[in-house]
């Protein structure tokens, strides 16, 4: 049985690895048609895919950059907001401040005028009571003096008596 395998495969020369021009050309042309349909159903889709992702990631990124630069600019216009509310406040506090100053200086003017006012007329009415008394004395001493007959002993008595009731008089 040996020899009919032997013999058997004499006869038939199968090599292993043989070149066929038909099957270069089958083989060629399968892969064109594999290539041409990868190019087709693949490549251009996933190409597509990936150009849209990458432009919806450059307009992220654009709209990311707009955004914050529209955030800077209104973080500095409310920082500039911030110090214009705090100026104004200072300016109203300073402002305010000096009113309270002058409203009280005017009034301590008016108190003081008053309390000059109020002087001024005790020392008037102090005036003309002391003078009360003073004629009041001279028309007492004067009554005294019609009453007697003026001799230097009696007008010395009446000038000391005078001077002694006008310094109690005081």
């Amino acid at each position: 049985m040996l020899t009919l395998i032997s013999e058997s495969a004499a006869q038939v020369n199968l090599p292993l690895v043989t070149i066929d021009p038909g099957t270069i050309v089958f083989t060629l042309i399968n892969t064109l048609i594999i290539f041409i349909l990868f190019k087709v159903f693949l490549f251009k889709p996933v190409g597509k895919i990936l150009d849209k992702r990458n432009e919806m990631a450059k307009r992220a990124k654009e709209s990311a950059a707009k955004t914050e630069q529209e955030y800077i600019e209104k973080l500095a216009k409310a920082k500039e907001e911030a110090a214009d509310i705090m100026k104004q406040a200072t300016l109203r506090a300073q402002k305010r401040e000096e009113e309270i100053v002058n409203e009280a200086n005017q009034k301590a003017a008016e108190i003081k005028a008053r309390a000059e006012e109020n002087i001024e007329r005790d020392k008037q009415r102090a005036v003309n009571d002391i003078k009360d008394e003073i004629s009041d004395i001279v028309i007492m001493a004067a009554s005294k003096v019609v009453e007697k007959e003026i001799s230097a002993k009696d007008n010395e008595a009446i000038i000391a008596d005078f001077l002694q009731n006008v310094g109690t008089a005081k």
